[in-house]
């Protein structure tokens, strides 16, 4: 399957960015490349672009083909962001971006587990070369903390409920499939009438999260990545739901108010998508944009 990203954002990311200066940036979440590829049409002499999904950084080399001489993908996590320009011996860089969201093709390509529109093996992982899966999580939780998980990253009110559904169905047969979690998730969630969202939609969400840790350390990566940058250089941070916004919104703001006072935030509420964009990529609509500036 050949799967298609739009990049979202991508003229008010540039704008911050500015790469028509020249030099060097980092995406730290380069996904299929499509950022990347702007930024570096923008005038960029060099990009550095780190993801930690094996089979997005294969595409995002077709999709950065053309630049090669100017390109470096690292197989690693944004959060390693100082370990991956430390073994590149480069010090500071003249932008950075990070979009947090997870990709169309983790979501539509079969076999990855992050929807619910097939049946197919309940993975969830962005790096499929290490760490638990979302079946291996729901199979040693034990009742609370499945709760917890599914109430604090998926803000979802019956988290108790799927939590004992999930207990004791997987009593009966391990739960290690897409549809069969989204099944055992909508019977125990009250239907009332017209529902916006499909009732599994806000536990995945939280299995997702839990998975591949994506709240952990993001207000360091914050930090470390400020600090990467030049002075004058910005970063700029995309994010999808309002438990990332919230950190990186705070953290920003923790940094302005340091005392050494690293960095201004340029965006003191973030820009969303604009109505145009939104028509033409519908999952446009839930992004935020927060960026800062390195201060000398």
């Amino acid at each position: 399957m050949t799967a298609t990203h739009v990049p979202v954002m991508t003229a008010e990311a540039l704008e911050f960015l500015a790469p028509g200066r020249g030099g060097v940036f980092v995406d730290c979440t380069v996904g299929l490349g499509g950022h990347a590829k702007a930024i570096l049409e923008a005038g960029a002499t060099r990009l550095i672009g780190i993801d930690r999904d094996t089979e997005a950084l294969a595409r995002a080399r077709v999709t950065l083909a053309p630049w090669a001489g100017k390109v470096e993908l690292v197989h690693s996590d944004y959060r390693e962001i100082s370990s991956v320009l430390e073994g590149l011996r480069i010090q500071h860089v003249d932008g950075a971006l990070a979009d947090l969201g997870v990709s169309s093709m983790q979501f539509d390509e079969a076999g990855r587990g992050f929807s619910f529109q097939r049946d197919e093996p309940l993975d969830m992982r962005m790096d499929r070369t290490s760490g638990e899966t979302a079946a291996d999580l729901i199979a040693r939780a034990d009742e609370r903390e499945l709760a917890d998980t599914i109430y604090a990253y998926g803000e979802e009110r019956f988290s108790r409920r799927i939590a004992r559904a999930i207990v004791e169905s997987r009593r009966e047969a391990p739960i290690d499939t897409t549809l069969r979690l989204a099944t055992i998730v909508r019977r125990a969630i009250p239907t009332r009438g017209y529902q916006r969202i499909d009732p599994a939609t806000r536990t995945f969400q939280a299995l997702r999260i839990w998975v591949n840790a994506e709240l952990e350390g993001l207000d360091s990566f914050l930090a470390t990545a400020a600090k990467h940058l030049r002075a004058g250089a910005r970063l700029v941070v995309i994010t999808f739901h309002s438990l990332e916004d919230r950190i990186v919104k705070h953290t920003l703001r923790a940094l302005e108010k340091s005392a050494d006072a690293a960095v201004k935030v340029l965006t003191k509420k973030p820009l969303v998508a604009g109505d145009d964009e939104i028509a033409r990529n519908p999952r446009a609509r839930s992004a935020k944009l927060r960026a800062a500036e390195r201060l000398a």
